[in-house]
């Protein structure tokens, strides 16, 4: 059993498509699950579409129409006779997302993201399952909500492992060739949960984990693993080989390429990935498995931009103890607000955070009745693993003062 991961920039447009069934029909019979995202920038749409719902609710169906020519177009160019069959159970999910915008009386926010934004994995996998029976690749379409199950936890769900093991087994162990959304769960009331940005990679490990894979194989729009991000810094490098240990503090940090919670099932279960170039599928890429730690040794470079700094300081001049920090944290997790650095003095508190819930304005209206805080927002935070000398002259090269740094032995990071 293998598992192919195919992430939205692969299957952004009819070629990705073509380039995906081309690369199933040249591999061996062995069997195989492939988890797809949602198509191009799909998930961003469908995020747009949220937005809209709960400020400016005359203005989504124009978005929503938007979003359904947009695949309507890919099944056009695939099918140059058409495919009734395709078209009718695209249309059939659009009328549910219609449905459910129309008859929806949540007001959170989180619940109605997981809700909508589920449609565009459902959209691309109807679509390419539709175009491999076309191909005489004869593949079972499953919905990924009925195997991965979770809490309600919405828009970040915590897995019921031993429940999703069981359904996966149940659904999958005797079929060839499954296609399935990643991304996507449901909780135990059946509502549709989400396992995080970027979850489609945990949705392949989850898979491989509970089949007992052989491997894992992660196609992208990259030739494997880069030393940093190609669209923000400048002479990338590929990475050949790197450990489950090391390539779980570069997810850690926050390397695009891997999910974070990825590699934890599959280092328990010694599971190799691979992370693989779809435009050049015979390259070797990276190998993330046992083995030495990073091949070559170089600085790795990873930036999460937009992020908040939050300074607090005690009203009073008393210490910042324990009972403090865990008051802060307590909030921190009460109002979803990842942490990405901490750092404290005896009477100050300083932490960078990501606002991708949109509630840092209830946390600092709580925060300040009990400190003094400060507000930075819009900073960059710059992690550089295997640091040297010449990943500390980047950091100055970038122009901006250094807001917090901090240093470990094989770590450094700046928010700037």
């Amino acid at each position: 059993m293998e598992v192919f991961k195919f992430g939205g920039a692969s299957v952004k447009d009819s070629q990705g498509v073509i380039n995906l069934v081309d690369i199933l029909s040249k591999k061996k019979s062995e069997k195989t699950i492939i988890i797809v995202s949602a198509m191009g920038k799909s998930t961003n749409a469908l995020e747009k579409i949220i937005e809209l719902y709960f400020a400016e609710a005359n203005q989504v169906s124009s978005e929503i129409i938007s979003l359904k020519e947009f695949h309507l177009k890919i099944i056009n160019n695939l099918f140059k006779e058409g495919n009734n069959d395709c078209e009718k159970e695209v249309h059939k999910l659009f009328e549910e997302l219609k449905l459910f915008l129309k008859s929806n009386k949540s007001p959170d926010f989180s619940f109605v993201y997981d809700q909508v934004v589920c449609f565009g994995e459902l959209l691309s996998t109807t679509i390419i399952h539709y175009y491999m029976k076309y191909k005489k690749l004869d593949s079972f379409w499953l919905d990924a909500r009925n195997c991965i199950k979770t809490d309600d936890y919405y828009r970040s769900a915590n897995l019921n492992w031993e429940l999703t093991q069981k359904s996966i087994i149940d659904q999958v162990e005797n079929r060839s060739l499954v296609i399935t959304q990643g991304f996507i769960g449901s909780s135990l009331n059946n509502f549709t949960t989400t396992l995080g940005r970027e979850g489609s990679d945990y949705s392949a490990a989850i898979f491989a984990y509970a089949l007992n894979a052989k491997s894992v194989t992660i196609w992208k729009d990259v030739p494997g693993v880069l030393n940093g991000d190609p669209r923000v810094f400048k002479k990338t490098r590929l990475l050949n080989q790197i450990s489950y240990r090391e390539a779980i503090e570069l997810a850690f940090y926050g390397a695009s390429v891997i999910h974070p919670k990825t590699l934890q099932p599959l280092q328990r279960k010694e599971i190799p990935l691979y992370v693989k170039s779809f435009e050049n599928p015979k390259s070797k890429g990276t190998s993330i498995s046992k083995g030495k730690a990073l091949e070559p040794n170089i600085p790795c470079y990873i930036v999460k931009k937009d992020q908040v700094l939050l300074r607090l300081s005690s009203i009073d001049f008393s210490f910042i103890v324990e009972e403090n920090i865990s008051y802060i944290f307590g909030l921190l997790h009460e109002y979803q607000m990842p942490v990405e650095l901490i750092q404290n003095s005896a009477i100050s508190f300083s932490v960078c955070v990501n606002n991708k819930y949109k509630r840092l304005e209830e946390l600092v209206l709580v925060l300040r009745s009990r400190f003094n805080v400060e507000v930075i927002k819009e900073v960059d935070l710059y992690t550089i693993r295997h640091f040297d000398t010449s990943a500390s002259q980047f950091i100055k090269s970038i122009g901006k003062p250094v807001l917090l740094e901090q240093r470990t032995q094989q770590t450094a990071q700046f928010v700037v």
